[in-house]
């Protein structure tokens, strides 16, 4: 009779809270597992359910002091092979320590979660890479030849240049490069619909070596891909934020595309950056970073100012198209959403039978509720923010928590029929284009229009091929995309987020309004683009419209530094949430003690305060902010800080923390 073999033991982290591994055995009948399973993920009993693991080692025998009898049974192996190796378990380490995260939680950021159902139909069908069909310009062809020169250690690179100066052929033309030098290439972009629009190009330029990697892809499919690149099938990589853990093998180069954009930060735990993220795969891993954009963020330009980033200028468009002609135009006097310019224009645009963009950042129909008899304001029941109209499903609906109610037809605090929505939101604009254009096809695409998956390509493509006259939008119409037709934008309010108190949302107006001008005058020399606004004199509406980056950088640059913040600082933000706010008033103050005699010479804390957004979901917010000069020691007190917090911690309050934080609300 043969002898049972003795069981292995299974090092695993779980996607929680914690920096802890646990040890698990298997058993005699998964003897195999015990020499292939780390890089795998299992399925093991956790407290009272089964939990999903990742299996990052083996050992012979089980941690010292603990019990035989207390060490529990891997229940299966999910992947049949590994799904990550040394090198990711390495970055996932680093993701950890930077974003303190538990290990666990950075690998559940990196790895698609699906599993796998056969094959997945890669970018194209098409075999063999196709050649680059267009002629460079001098410009083009001098930063591609120094993002391709030979260096023992070569520079970060910052492709700067106005929307449609051909940006995008300098990234293909470095990645066919580092393609033919038998290396891989991640592209990152920053939504989902320019990965559509990019993903098309890589494919119909690089057919089955591309791939691609996004969120609104089915889990299974995601995992097929991830294998696909796994296996060196695929050696270039396009997606947004996540794209960047991609596990190509040879990395050559990471693009990072409109490099300011705020969704390349991760908005749940880990907080990280893709940016940070492929700094850091880039230096680890001897491969090229660079970025582009027509609008750099602030960190960026200075850190072109300072030669820390080589910049490479491109300067004007290539495809018969110029800057557009941007002209402010005061809303005050007007009654609707539109003002007599914009609709003339609108008017002009359509019967030269070209296509007009209206941009808003706000769905919805009415955003504000108001009672001019007493004051009383209309706010979510969970959340410290006003509802929403949304007219088409005749709720006020709360964009944070869900939360929603009829509207009240009389203010419910004085009875005063005086009281309703005020600003309007994407849907009150589409009901006035569609009763002033009756004669124009119109199509509206925000997150309430295209939630069904293909739907927000699907308007894409009808509005590329002309089948649409109007096309209506929040941000995801700004960016990046390429409408040959396009002759008219309409910022409807450029100045939405303008009354934010955050340190960018200065940045953040005068780049999107940069960048949906970009969308205008692409292919012909009569771009138009009006931006409508209640703050015609705001430093940042005067420079977007003169499409004078220099001049806005060097105002908002000199103001940041009076005041101490990015780039001239970093942060860590400390984010307290409790259903009871005296337990995250004491638990912020609790931090701010502990974390005051560590801070290094020069550093500050700012707060403990009520977040601007003070309740969302029910639950009370504080924040604690520490800044300091450099990021070492900074981050060093906050290590400190928060081990010293964890000791006698209130487990009804939860601690997120933000390094780098992008936003402040």
């Amino acid at each position: 009779m043969k002898e049972p073999s003795a069981p292995g033991y299974v090092d695993i982290v779980f996607d929680i809270p914690a920096n802890q591994v646990f040890t698990y055995k298997t058993e005699t009948d998964q003897t195999a597992l015990s020499g292939t399973v780390p890089g795998r993920r299992v399925m093991v009993p956790f407290g009272a359910r089964d939990m999903l693991g990742y299996a990052i080692g083996r050992r012979e025998a089980p941690p010292q002091g603990v019990a035989l009898g207390s060490i529990k049974a891997v229940r299966r192996v999910v992947d049949s092979e590994p799904v990550f190796d040394s090198r990711d378990l390495e970055l996932a380490r680093w993701i950890s320590g930077y974003y303190f995260c538990g290990l666990g939680q950075a690998l559940a950021a990196m790895i698609p979660s699906g599993k796998r159902t056969g094959d997945y139909p890669s970018l194209s069908s098409v075999e063999e890479i196709t050649p680059s069909p267009l002629e460079l310009s001098e410009e083009q062809k001098k930063a591609l030849d120094a993002i391709t020169a030979p260096a023992d250690k070569p520079p970060l690179f910052y492709l700067y240049g106005i929307t449609g100066s051909g940006k995008t052929e300098v990234f293909l033309r470095a990645a066919e490069f580092m393609l033919n030098q038998g290396n891989s290439v991640i592209y990152l972009v920053p939504e989902i619909s320019l990965t559509h629009q990019t993903a098309e190009a890589i494919g119909k330029r690089f057919g089955k070596a591309a791939a691609t990697i996004h969120s609104g892809m089915s889990p299974a499919n995601r995992l097929t891909e991830w294998m696909r690149i796994r296996s060196g099938e695929a050696r270039i990589v396009v997606g947004p934020r996540s794209a960047v853990f991609a596990p190509v093998e040879n990395l050559g180069l990471i693009i990072i595309d409109e490099e300011q954009d705020g969704s390349y930060k991760s908005g749940n735990t880990p907080r990280y950056h893709a940016r940070q993220a492929a700094m850091r795969r880039c230096s680890v891993e001897g491969a090229r970073l660079v970025m582009g954009s027509a609008t750099p963020s602030a960190e960026a330009w200075k850190l072109m100012q300072d030669s820390e980033i080589k910049r490479l200028d491109l300067t004007r468009r290539l495809s018969g198209g110029s800057p557009p002609e941007i002209i402010p135009v005061s809303l005050e006097k007007t009654s609707g959403c539109l003002t007599e310019e914009l609709k003339e224009e609108i008017r002009k645009t359509a019967r030269m039978g070209r296509q007009t963009i209206l941009f808003l950042n706000r769905r919805g129909f009415a955003y504000f509720y108001h009672c001019n008899s007493c004051g009383y304001e209309l706010t979510c029941r969970h959340c410290s923010v006003s509802l929403t109209w949304h007219k088409s499903r005749s709720r006020a609906i709360c964009h944070y928590c869900g939360y929603s109610v009829t509207p009240p037809k009389a203010c419910p605090q004085c009875g005063s029929l005086e009281a309703g929505f005020t600003g309007f939101g994407t849907e009150m604009i589409e009901e006035e284009v569609r009763r002033t254009f009756p004669e124009l096809r119109i199509l509206r695409a925000d997150a309430d229009t295209t939630g069904k998956k293909g739907e927000l390509k699907k308007t894409l493509d009808l509005f590329r091929s002309g089948e649409i006259d109007i096309l209506l939008g929040t941000q995801m119409v700004a960016k990046g995309l390429n409408f040959p037709g396009v002759r008219l934008v309409g910022v409807v309010l450029a100045d939405t987020g303008l009354h934010l108190p955050d340190f960018r949302a200065a940045e953040r107006t005068f780049s999107l309004v940069v960048q949906v001008a970009g969308r205008s005058g692409r292919y012909f020399p009569d771009g138009k683009v009006i931006v409508q606004t209640l703050r015609p004199q705001d430093p940042a509406i005067v420079k977007s419209c003169a499409l004078d980056v220099d001049g806005f950088f060097e105002a908002e640059l000199s103001q940041r530094e009076a005041l101490s913040f990015p780039p001239y600082t970093r942060l860590i933000r400390f984010t307290f949430r409790s259903k009871d706010a005296e337990r995250a008033d004491k638990a912020a103050a609790r931090l701010a003690s502990i974390a005051a005699p560590l801070l290094p010479p020069g550093a500050d804390a700012l707060g403990p305060a009520e977040c601007p957004l003070g309740i969302i979901a029910g639950s009370h917010r504080r924040q604690l902010i520490i800044r300091g000069k450099t990021m070492g020691s900074l981050h060093a007190a906050a290590g400190e800080a928060l081990a010293r917090y964890e000791k006698g911690r209130d487990s009804r309050v939860y601690l997120e923390v933000d390094v780098d934080p992008v936003s402040l609300l």
